[in-house]
């Protein structure tokens, strides 16, 4: 991990890596729950006309649900979706969703989140998701170490992912919260290098890259490593425990 904080610093001439705030996507990294997102996706698209596959589901994870319903049908029907119109399709996703149950939490985050939590690190949560229920179960699984107040869903954001929307939003409610509590000087704000990202998905990887934080990628689904790294993750893991350790090394 020394290797690539200093490729990263390198990359964007930043002088030093001092983290303060760690900002976390939801699917696939908190919850092992992509694939009861696949599952609906495909099963709620077909309702429409819309033909979605389970690597469909994780090319476009990350996005704002509204805006992969209308991408979607921009490809395969030909026409322009509404935001009202997307809106109801995603609803409707939602419901499928909610009847798949409750995935499971991905093995080792919360220790990782314990290690930066003890580390006085700032955890938050960069969803594309805009589902009340999910919100607020991060806020009881993660009571205590993840900040209420630095929360991004879908509802914050006007461009979702991969646009840098999201992340620049996390680091601008995380100032919020260090300017309160005093880590932070009022007037100052939290730059890229002081915030780590952890993402599962090329969009999200993209998105943390283009607002040039560093990102760490933890391959928890199908896609080859080779398609996180070409996305810009600085980093890649295979489990939340190889980066629980890679972090405590560094903190």
């Amino acid at each position: 991990m020394y290797k690539a904080i200093d490729d990263y610093l390198k990359k964007y001439a930043f002088e030093h890596f001092e983290p303060l705030t760690a900002l976390f996507d939801m699917d696939g990294v908190l919850y092992d729950s992509m694939w009861n997102h696949a599952s609906s996706w495909k099963e709620s698209m077909e309702r429409y006309g819309i033909h979605m596959t389970d690597m469909d589901a994780f090319r476009y994870e990350g996005m704002r649900g509204v805006e992969t319903i209308q991408v979607l049908a921009r490809e395969q029907l030909g026409r322009e979706v509404s935001d009202d119109e997307a809106a109801e399709m995603y609803r409707y996703k939602s419901e499928v969703y909610a009847s798949k149950g409750t995935a499971a939490m991905i093995p080792g985050v919360h220790q990782l989140q314990e290690t930066l939590h003890h580390h006085d690190i700032k955890i938050g949560v960069v969803t594309g998701s805009g589902q009340p229920t999910l919100i607020n179960r991060i806020l009881t699984d993660f009571d205590g170490m993840v900040s209420p107040d630095i929360m991004v869903t879908a509802h914050d954001v006007t461009q979702g992912k991969p646009q840098p929307d999201p992340y620049i939003m996390g680091m601008k409610k995380a100032t919020a919260v260090l300017q309160r509590e005093g880590t932070l000087p009022a007037g100052e704000t939290l730059k890229p290098w002081q915030t780590m990202v952890v993402e599962n998905a090329p969009l999200g990887v993209r998105a943390a890259a283009a607002a040039r934080c560093f990102t760490v990628a933890v391959n928890t689904g199908p896609l080859p490593d080779e398609v996180l790294a070409e996305a810009g993750a600085d980093i890649v893991f295979h489990t939340m425990d190889e980066l629980r350790q890679a972090v405590e090394k560094i903190l």
